[in-house]
This record gives structure tokens, sequence and C-alpha cells, in this order.
């Protein structure tokens, strides 16, 4: 007599460790996914909006006017946010009548490092997670594995004649945990190594911007000391 064994029925046949164990890796499998997306479609926004702002960063305009159009938004990106965060730290040191070099760039580049940490740790949301999914899928699931296995064959154990037809089901079903955990953990696992490096990319525009940006304003102060000096 022929047995069943479809994906369905060595799932819904499976103990109730096994099947606990399936709909956690379930869960884990949809929530990552969930996280998948979420994640692609908001570096995908980031990239976009740091690649406009450098555009208009970049096409000559007066530095007070992109403070201005910036200040104002509620859609600003990460990198703007931190030309933001340095130019109103800027302005506020030169109001308090700050005149030395370093003391201005100083307060500056610290005023962005800290928006920059703040936004790196808004693009990096979701990444830890995972990391988990896909570190920990297979271990679960082989738990489920190792507990279906044992439980077939303490099953077995009463019967006088075991034959492959009696054992083969036991197995299969406990084998479906892997192959869950498997399914939960490698789409994790390329997503988690993807986003690492769009993020690192994302770290190393905006770290460049500031320094170029610290480098613009070191020379605006030069332009200013400058004509003071020979008066």
């Amino acid at each position: 007599m022929s047995q069943d064994f479809s994906i369905i029925q060595l799932v819904l046949h499976a103990s109730w460790v096994v099947q606990a164990v399936m709909l956690i890796l379930l869960c884990g499998s949809v929530a990552s996914w969930a996280a998948i997306f979420s994640k692609y479609f908001g570096l995908k926004k980031v990239r976009a909006s740091n690649e406009k702002f450098e555009q208009d960063f970049w096409s000559g305009a007066n530095l007070n006017t992109l403070y201005a159009q910036a200040a104002q938004k509620s859609d600003s990106g990460p990198m703007e946010r931190i030309f933001v965060a340095g130019l109103r730290e800027y302005q506020k040191l030169r109001e308090r009548r700050v005149t030395d070099t370093s003391a201005l760039l100083d307060g500056a580049r610290r005023a962005m490092r800290a928006s920059m940490q703040r936004e790196m740790d808004g693009v990096e949301s979701n990444l830890s997670f995972l990391a988990t999914v896909g570190s920990v899928s297979p271990y679960i699931g082989l738990f489920g594995t190792v507990w279906g296995i044992m439980h077939a064959f303490t099953g077995l154990a009463s019967m006088q004649q075991v034959t492959l037809a009696t054992v083969a089901p036991g197995i299969a079903e406990a084998l479906v945990a892997t192959a869950i955990g498997l399914f939960a953990a490698i789409p994790a696992v390329i997503a988690y190594n993807r986003f690492a490096r769009d993020i690192d990319r994302v770290a190393n525009a905006v770290e460049t911007f500031i320094e170029e940006f610290s480098n613009i304003l070191q020379r605006n102060i030069s332009g200013q000391q400058a004509p003071a000096q020979t008066r």
C-alpha cells in the first residue's frame, strides 16, 4: 500500500514538537522576507536621496540656501541631515564669536559625526535580525530533525519486524524541519551580506562628504580671516 509523502502530509503527521519547530521557522522566514523587502526599498531610497543632495551640493549652490531648503524638508536623506547638523553647529559657534579655526571645524565635525551615527543606526536597523535568522534557523531545523528521528525510532521499538517502509515516513517527517530551516536561513544570509556591503558603501560616501564639507568650511574660514588680517 503506497503512502503519501507530500510535504503537507509529512507536516501533518509529524510530532507536535517538530510541528512547533516548523511553525517557528516559517514565522522566522516570513519575518525575514518582510525585513528584506523593507531594507531593500529603504536602502534604495537612502541612496537616491544622497545622490540627489550631492548633485545639488556640488552644483555650486549657496550653502545657506541649501541649509534653508534642507532644514524645511520632512523627507530629507541621511547626508542632507548630516549637512544640516554640521552647518547648524558651525553657525552657532560663529554667533558666539568663536574665531578659532580648529574650534569651529571640530565643532562642526563632531556634530556631523554624531548625526552620522544616528543615521547609520537607522540604516542598519533589522540587519541584526537577518543575521540571527540566518545563523540560528539551521540549528532550530536540526533540532526538529533530531527530535523527529528520535521519536520515529522510539515508535519502532515495539515492532518485531522493521522495514524501510516503516522507517521512511518518520525520517522524512523529521527531515522536513531541516529543509524549512535552510529555506529560512539561506535568503537571510544572502540578504545580510548584500545589505552589509551596501551599508558600507553608504557609510563611506557619508565619511567622504564629511571630510569634503569640512575642507569647504576651512576654506571659508580662511577666506574670511584673510581680509581681516590685511586691514
